[in-house]
């Protein structure tokens, strides 16, 4: 039997001063907030599209490259802008599938496969836009999914389960417009910040471009005044500046080589293309692995597509699984954090070595061995690694304030709706 509609439970922990004597929120069936749009594409609209979690709705030719609909539209929900489309496919971060409006576009057409609905009058699009982001339907949303399945990937939640059975508080349209900008102002705050990542990422990728010499070229585009006239790098493979070699996985059988162990133990999953001061398991001594010196550069030869070529470089002792390429660096001609640059700025030669190679992409230690690494002397090369390494370090900077503000926001979330216990 369903609760009654009004629930004094129903009150958020956080409420702005002018609403704190308003009593709680109303919990009411989206179907009586929102109107189901079933129109059809009548018009010939060819602006087929498709739910990205980060996005929204976007063009698929936007989002693909391509079209991936159908050729006729023409049975495709016509929407307009602020309608909103529910994909009840689950995707990263949305295990119930997620629910967007369309913003970037005045009209869009969607595969029928969608359950789309507009909001009714005192229904503020924005503070819904929120309400669903933050996934305060998902609980609710399981319960029905969870009585029939999955439907080819789809969760089976009927149109009338969607519009009857799942509920939504509902605040006056005061408060819901209050809510909205609050949040809205902090995405707008988080979009911006995320712009000046792009930038610096940008910015990061051409400078690797300008400080090391394109294929066929002996000095790179931009060199600091005080080494303009230092004369032409040295090129040769990895191993006539490294002594290379691969480590090993001590048997899973047995846990005396892991229980307890202190030894750092470095798989592809540990490399961050930077530093390594700790890993996701450690070995004990009675496994008997080779430890690698401070300083070593780290390779990824497989492990997945994405994993080849990712690197790091030890700032503690570590043993390492067969899966990576251990560089002991001749310290006299390379300082290893130059190493650690140079193939970061190459990770797409790897790949390209990788994929032209084999059936089952990978790169070998002879690959390793055979590289091709361009050097000027290691004055030069330490004001490379300072210029990059200046750059990293704003954007690890960056992506922190991000991280604090989605945080943050999180937890403003959490605070400003009320939580739903009972689903049924």
């Amino acid at each position: 039997m369903r609760m009654s509609k009004q629930n004094k439970s129903l009150v958020p922990e956080f409420r702005f001063p002018e609403f704190e004597n308003e009593g709680g929120w109303e919990r009411k069936p989206i179907g009586d907030g929102f109107k189901r749009v079933t129109n059809k594409n009548t018009e010939n609209n060819q602006n087929a599209l498709t739910i990205s979690a980060q996005q929204g709705l976007v063009s698929q030719l936007d989002y693909f490259n391509k079209k991936v609909a159908a050729k006729d539209l023409a049975g495709y929900y016509l929407m307009h802008k602020g309608d909103f489309a529910y994909n009840k496919s689950y995707s990263q971060g949305y295990p119930m599938g997620a629910i967007k409006p369309l913003k970037l576009y005045e009209k869009g057409v969607v595969s029928t496969l969608y359950i789309c609905f507009r909001a009714n009058r005192g229904f503020c699009n924005e503070f819904y836009e929120q309400y669903f982001e933050a996934g305060m339907l998902n609980q609710q949303i399981e319960s029905i999914a969870q009585e029939g399945g999955r439907a080819h990937g789809l969760l089976n939640v009927s149109v009338k389960e969607f519009f009857k059975d799942v509920d939504i508080l509902v605040p006056t349209i005061e408060e819901q417009q209050k809510i909205a900008d609050c949040l809205t102002s902090i995405d707008e705050l988080i979009t911006l910040h995320t712009q000046k990542l792009d930038a610096l990422k940008a910015h990061k990728k051409g400078l690797m471009q300008q400080l090391f010499p394109i294929e066929g070229k002996k000095v790179p585009k931009m060199r600091f005044p005080e080494f303009r006239k230092a004369g032409e790098w040295e090129k040769c493979a990895l191993s006539d500046v490294a002594t290379i070699r691969s480590g090993s996985t001590p048997s899973r059988s047995n846990p005396e080589f892991y229980e307890g162990g202190d030894i750092p133990w470095v798989k592809t999953t540990d490399l961050n293309n930077s530093f390594i001061t700790v890993t996701e398991e450690c070995v004990t001594s009675k496994a008997k692995v080779k430890i690698n010196a401070i300083g070593s550069v780290l390779v990824a030869m497989y492990g997945g597509f994405k994993q080849i070529g990712r690197t790091g470089m030890l700032k503690v002792p570590a043993a390492t699984n067969q899966a990576l390429s251990v560089l002991n660096v001749d310290r006299k001609q390379v300082a290893p954090e130059y190493v650690l640059v140079w193939l970061n700025a190459k990770v797409g030669l790897w790949r390209k070595i990788a994929s032209s190679s084999r059936k089952d992409p990978n790169i070998t230690g002879s690959d390793v061995s055979k590289f091709p690494i361009s050097f000027p002397e290691i004055g030069e090369q330490r004001k490379i690694v300072d210029c990059i390494f200046s750059v990293e370090e704003m954007i690890s900077e960056q992506s922190e304030k991000i991280s604090s503000l989605i945080a943050h926001k999180n937890g403003l979330v959490q605070k400003l709706f009320p939580v739903m216990d009972d689903v049924v």
